[in-house]
C-alpha cells in the first residue's frame, strides 16, 4: 500500500524521488509519480507567471491613473487662473463704469467722489496660482507613485535580466508555521510562494486603484462646481460689457 501512495504523490520531497518502488509494476509508479510530479510543477509555474502578468498590468493601470490624476490637476489650475482672470475683467470693468459716470455727469463724478471704493484686487503673482487638489485624490497619488519602482521591475521591457530565473532563496525566509501550509517539494513551496505573494501584492494594488478612482471621482466633481461658476461669471461678464459699451456708444 505505501508503493501504491508513493506513486499517486507529487509532493514527495527531492530526495525521495529516485528511489523506485518495489514489486511489481514498480518501473510503472514510478513513470507515473514523475508524470504527476512535472504536471503539477507545470501547472505552478504556469499560474505564478499569469499572477506575475497580472500584477504587472495591475502595475501599469496604476500608472496611467496617476498620470490621469496629474493631468486633472493641470486642468484644475487652468480653471482656477482662467477664473481669476475673470474676476480681474470684471473688477477693471467696473472701475471703468465709474469712470463713465464721472464722466456723463457732474452728479454722477459727487456720488462716485462719496461712494465708498471697492477693495483693489492684489496683482497676480507669477506663475501659476496655487491649486490643490482634494486630500483624498492627494494621498491616493503619493501612495501609488511609491509603486513605480514595482512598476519599473515588473515590465517586461524594464526589468533586469536575472528575473528570470526562479527565486527560490526566499524559500527558507517563511516562519515553521507556514512552511507547514506549503507543499514539502522546494521547488512547488516556492511556486505556492510566489503565487501568494503576487495575490496579496494585487489585494494592495486594487486597494489603492480603488482609492485613486474615488479621489478622481471627487476631483471631477469639484471641478464641474468650479465650471458652473465660471460659466455664470462668464455670463454676468458678457451682459456688463455689452453695457459699458452701450453707454460708452451714448457718450
Amino acid at each position: 500500500m505505501s508503493a501504491l501512495s508513493r506513486s499517486y504523490n507529487p509532493f514527495a520531497e527531492d530526495e525521495e524521488e529516485d528511489v523506485a518502488p518495489a514489486g511489481p509494476g514498480g518501473a510503472g509508479g514510478a513513470d507515473r509519480q514523475r508524470y504527476l510530479q512535472q504536471e503539477v510543477l507545470r501547472r505552478s509555474a504556469a499560474t505564478a507567471d499569469s499572477t506575475t502578468r497580472s500584477l504587472s498590468l495591475l502595475y501599469e493601470s496604476e500608472r496611467i491613473g496617476v498620470a490621469a490624476s496629474e493631468e486633472l490637476v493641470r486642468q484644475g489650475e487652468a480653471l482656477k487662473r482662467t477664473e481669476q482672470m475673470v474676476d480681474k475683467m470684471d473688477q477693471d470693468l467696473k472701475t471703468s463704469q465709474r469712470h463713465i459716470n464721472s464722466i456723463k455727469s457732474v452728479w454722477g463724478g459727487l456720488v462716485n467722489y462719496f461712494k465708498a471704493k471697492p477693495p483693489e484686487s492684489k496683482p497676480e503673482q507669477n506663475g501659476a496660482p496655487e491649486y490643490y487638489a482634494n486630500s483624498r485624490l492627494k494621498e491616493a497619488m503619493i501612495s501609488s507613485k511609491e509603486q513605480e519602482s514595482k512598476y519599473q521591475e515588473s515590465h517586461p521591457n524594464l526589468r533586469k535580466l536575472d528575473n528570470s530565473v526562479n527565486d527560490f532563496s526566499k524559500a527558507d525566509l517563511v516562519s515553521s508555521v507556514q512552511r507547514d501550509a506549503y507543499p514539502k517539494n522546494q521547488q512547488l513551496r516556492a511556486y505556492h510562494q510566489k503565487i501568494d505573494t503576487n495575490l496579496d501584492e494585487m489585494s494592495s494594488g486594487l486597494s489603492r486603484l480603488k482609492s485613486l478612482a474615488l479621489g478622481l471621482q471627487t476631483e471631477i466633481e469639484e471641478q464641474d462646481d468650479m465650471l458652473d461658476r465660471l460659466t455664470k461669471k462668464v455670463e454676468t461678464l458678457d451682459v456688463n460689457i455689452k453695457n459699458t459699451d452701450r453707454k460708452v456708444r451714448q457718450l
